[in-house]
């Protein structure tokens, strides 16, 4: 185990109105490093700021309702609440509610006392209903501490984090980055270019591109990762918050996320095989975007088995579709429309275009078309996918456990076993069994064993896909 210091993650929490948001929002645009706080063109619900170089991962949504969502589900996510206290309020109802879970959760807090620049308010008033309700700070009895702050003028808002530092110091706040992968679903949404997007912490090994992911019983996949600016990256560390694509459905607020179990070594060796050792491209593709932005980050998820021949921005054009027929390739395009002069010419060349307007589906789309040309004679209509969960083996036959994530797993329709990009083999399922019970199909969110008619060295994180053949 190497244990490294990493960035504390904070909470803002206090009664309505007293600043939590407008406090949060001047730390965002005043600390962000220089020349990139203008440029956060999505709020993923988390982001991080520095502070003589060492970071502090701030949770963009203020208030106990997110922290109480994700104690219940027993994600343990902050290492440091900030309870904002109004200097012209006082301690209030939700004050007291804040502090009631923040005991509760034995998690460190500190005081910011705001709204100093009012006139006529008295920090020291504040103190003493703090410590009426068994909060004693600094000089009233305790060594809790409280910064006076203005989230309008940023006065104290230094000292603020300096002290978030401090705090972090003293707990030694430390995490593994070779360890398993541990984090917690802070946000999730539906974003109409990407699908199924989640913002996860990271608490503690590391998340990188194309990571296999247990989540809620079944194995996803980290198709596209991007930090809280929105720029693309390859990993995320301990205390990071990370936007997430490649979740077949929408994850909790407070769901665990680790990395799918006992997979070894040699997983990882088979998915770098591919064309190192000769496998040519299986699908060739000319790509069209309508920005910059789309078209990296689609780039970005695409399967080795697919070669980009062209990418470009803009429409779809005639020459794009000559181009096209010339290299044996398919056009996909991203958010755009096809006029009807490239739309006559793709037909009259025998080229297929296709459009989407969200990434996962053109992903999907071409996935499938990879695995029809595995077989370039037979049409493999897809009728269910599944994710293999955990590996058995009883009386001698090697058992898939099972969760349907698509469609329907069809015991009298043929089935292959794929990993990452590579079909590992054509089987027959000779056993379909829920809970001990013989069944023919497992429908969508079913957990299942299946048994197969040959020996195939399945492992977790592997997919079963169930078919129909028509031939070409």
């Amino acid at each position: 185990m190497a244990l490294q210091k990493k960035p504390p993650v904070v909470t803002i929490m206090g009664h309505v109105d007293h600043g939590k948001t407008s406090l949060l929002d001047y730390i965002r645009k005043t600390k962000v490093a220089a020349g990139e706080a203008g440029e956060i063109t999505q709020a993923i619900g988390a982001y991080q700021v520095e502070l003589d170089g060492q970071k502090i991962t701030f949770i963009d949504t203020p208030g106990h309702e997110a922290f109480i969502k994700m104690r219940q589900r027993g994600a343990q996510i902050s290492d440091i609440v900030v309870l904002v206290v109004a200097a012209n309020d006082g301690v209030m109802p939700q004050t007291k509610e804040s502090l009631k879970i923040i005991k509760q959760a034995k998690v460190p807090f500190i005081v910011a006392i705001n709204k100093i620049d009012l006139p006529e308010v008295s920090v020291d008033k504040v103190k003493v209903q703090l410590a009426e309700n068994e909060v004693f700070v600094e000089g009233y009895g305790g060594d809790t501490v409280a910064v006076p702050v203005s989230a309008k003028t940023g006065q104290g808002v230094d000292q603020l984090l300096e002290m978030i530092i401090l705090s972090s110091e003293m707990e030694s706040l430390q995490a593994d980055p070779q360890a398993e992968l541990r984090a917690v679903v802070i946000e999730s949404k539906f974003d109409k270019l990407c699908g199924s997007t989640a913002t996860l912490i990271i608490q503690n090994g590391q998340l990188k591109k194309g990571t296999p992911l247990w989540v809620n019983g079944v194995c996803s996949k980290a198709r596209m990762l991007k930090d809280y600016r929105g720029q693309l990256v390859q990993k995320a560390l301990p205390g990071d918050p990370v936007l997430v694509l490649g979740f077949g459905g929408l994850p909790s607020v407070g769901t665990e996320v680790g990395s799918c179990q006992a997979v070894p070594e040699k997983k990882q060796e088979i998915k770098n095989i591919g064309i190192a050792e000769g496998q040519k491209p299986t699908l060739k593709i000319i790509l069209k975007a309508d920005a910059f932005g789309s078209l990296e980050a689609i780039s970005e998820c695409l399967p080795r088995s697919v070669e980009v021949m062209e990418k470009s921005v803009g429409e779809v054009k005639e020459s794009d579709v000559l181009l096209a027929r010339t290299l044996k390739a398919d056009i996909y395009g991203f958010n755009l429309t096809v006029s009807s002069s490239v739309a006559k010419l793709s037909e009259a060349e025998k080229v297929k275009v296709r459009t989407f307007n969200i990434i996962y589906e053109l992903l999907q789309s071409i996935e499938k078309r990879v695995l029809k040309l595995l077989s370039p004679d037979i049409d493999r209509k897809i009728l269910g996918i599944a994710a293999i969960l955990q590996v058995f083996e009883m009386k001698g036959q090697k058992i898939a456990g099972c969760r349907v994530t698509e469609g329907k797993i069809n015991k009298t329709f043929p089935a292959c076993i794929k990993r990452e990009e590579k079909i590992l083999s054509d089987v027959k399922i000779i056993s379909l069994k829920e809970q001990k019970q013989d069944i023919n199909e497992a429908a969508e969110g079913t957990e299942f064993g299946a048994v197969f008619n040959q020996k195939v060295d399945f492992l977790p994180g592997d997919v079963l896909i169930s078919y129909s053949l028509e031939e070409n």
